[in-house]
């Protein structure tokens, strides 16, 4: 289910993704910039701040059953400019009992391109399973509307569930004058539980009328279930001189890992990039961003991402997502994606630390990443963590059992700028007092070298506390 269904230290840079695509696809991700990291580590100081969106916070009670703090690593909701050529707007449906919206609704200008990346679960909701068929169908051309719901996941809902989706996109499609294919459709909530689409049907006409440019922080909102805090990134490019948005909103907080990060993320740009490149590049930036997060280490069934162009910007269409000229979209639209990612683990069911943990000495990319995938969703290592105890004997134990190939006598672990173990041994540096003081940070990071080749990986996490028992004990009653 998609039920909530949903930086760190700077390492060396690596090179800019090559300019043709599908020449080796490690050299194209790489850590994400250090302006990035001081954006993500910047805190909420109030809930209300992390609700800005020149509208006031709701109160937290609306988000549950009036016992959902803000995250204490929640970051505000940034100021994001009008996308040309994109409108929104939302409305209450009434999935929850609780007056807020729960519909939104994106509506594109003709021409424009969509992409999207889709969870690998083996039980893909009714939304997915229309969305991933008609991208196919349309090669991602033509797409005029997106509806998104929470409080319902519309998943494992079986024929009748695919229908409840079909009658959607048919009532938007006449609203819009569009194909049904030509809709995208998500859903977030409880599985099992079929789609009422007369609830959304019943609303479209009020929510077409309020259509705006400017609705970021309501759209946000209206997509969140157990999130405390709305999650949005921002950035421009320049393409060929002309300057080009990239804005993007997603939601998720639990039942987060890799393939895809248990989420939805809703990315659109104003640059003219067609179907083919458009989906070249959401493949290309999903490895390193929201498929190198993990909060509990459960995907959700109902996991999208989709990326749209409208093409409203002026700056000329680009067919190639390795064209020179798009060197810095593509910089800037890999810093919206991790930004984003990094929010949903800031805002993990729970957290209270935001942790980095990077592989290095691995026989390939691939292994590094199934290491630190492995030491990131340790329940041992995260308790470690909730607790502030620099345990890293517990690293050690989840680095041995990803079932890897390492060098037990060259491994060395490292907490931030202190070494806990060098070359197999506890290190002659270490301080137990240094390593406490450490463990009291909000953002941690943990580097792991295996000493069997050089390859490098990075993962995010954060740590398992009692709150998280709390939250999917009672998430549905």
């Amino acid at each position: 289910m998609t039920r909530k269904p949903t930086a760190p230290r700077v390492t060396p840079k690596a090179p800019k993704p090559v300019e043709v695509v599908g020449q080796t696809l490690e050299r194209a991700f790489d850590p994400l910039t250090s302006a990035l990291k001081r954006a993500a580590l910047r805190r909420a100081d109030k809930a209300s701040r992390s609700f800005d969106d020149r509208k006031p916070a709701p109160p937290a009670g609306k988000l549950d059953k009036g016992a959902m703090p803000v995250s204490p690593m929640a970051v505000p909701f940034p100021r994001l400019q009008p996308i040309r050529g994109l409108t929104m707007a939302t409305g209450r449906a009434g999935f929850y009992k609780q007056e807020r919206d729960d519909l939104l609704v994106m509506s594109f200008p003709e021409g424009a391109s969509c992409a999207g990346v889709f969870t690998r679960h083996g039980v893909g909701s009714a939304p997915v399973d229309w969305c991933k068929r008609h991208l196919e169908a349309t090669k991602g051309e033509g797409v005029m509307a997106l509806v998104v719901n929470a409080g319902c996941a519309n998943a494992f809902t079986g024929r009748p569930g695919a229908d409840a989706v079909r009658r959607v996109a048919s009532a938007v499609g006449k609203r819009f004058d569009c194909r049904q294919r030509d809709v995208m459709v998500a859903s977030t909530g409880v599985i099992g539980v079929l789609l009422d689409d007369a609830k959304i049907t019943a609303r479209l006409a009020d929510v077409q009328q309020r259509l705006a440019a400017d609705a970021w922080g309501g759209a946000a909102r209206a997509i969140m279930t157990t999130d405390t805090f709305p999650k949005g990134a921002y950035a421009e490019a320049v393409i060929d001189g002309v300057t080009v948005r990239i804005g993007g909103i997603c939601k998720g907080s639990g039942m987060i890992a890799p393939d895809m990060a248990t989420m939805l993320a809703f990315v659109a740009t104003d640059a003219a990039i067609s179907p083919g490149a458009l989906q070249n590049l959401c493949n290309l930036y999903t490895r390193n961003t929201f498929n190198a997060v993990t909060v509990d280490g459960d995907r959700s069934t109902n996991d999208t991402l989709l990326l749209f162009a409208t093409g409203q910007s002026g700056a000329p269409k680009i067919s190639r997502a390795g064209d020179r000229r798009l060197a810095d979209f593509r910089d800037k639209l890999e810093q919206v994606l991790l930004n984003l990612a990094h929010q949903l683990v800031r805002d993990g069911e729970g957290a209270t630390k935001f942790i980095k943990i990077t592989v290095t000495g691995a026989q390939s990319a691939a292994s590094a990443r199934k290491i630190a995938r492995t030491v990131a969703e340790s329940p041992l290592v995260k308790t470690a963590f909730a607790g502030e105890d620099a345990n890293w004997g517990r690293i050690v134990m989840a680095v041995g059992r990803a079932d890897e190939p390492v060098d037990r006598d060259r491994m060395s672990v490292k907490f931030g700028d202190l070494w806990a173990a060098q070359d197999g041994l506890v290190s002659e540096t270490y301080s137990e007092a240094k390593m406490s003081a450490y463990m009291k940070h909000q953002d941690l990071e943990v580097s792991v070298d295996v000493g069997v080749g050089r390859g490098a990986a990075s993962i995010w996490t954060c740590d398992l506390t009692k709150r998280y028992v709390e939250i999917n004990g009672d998430y549905r009653s």
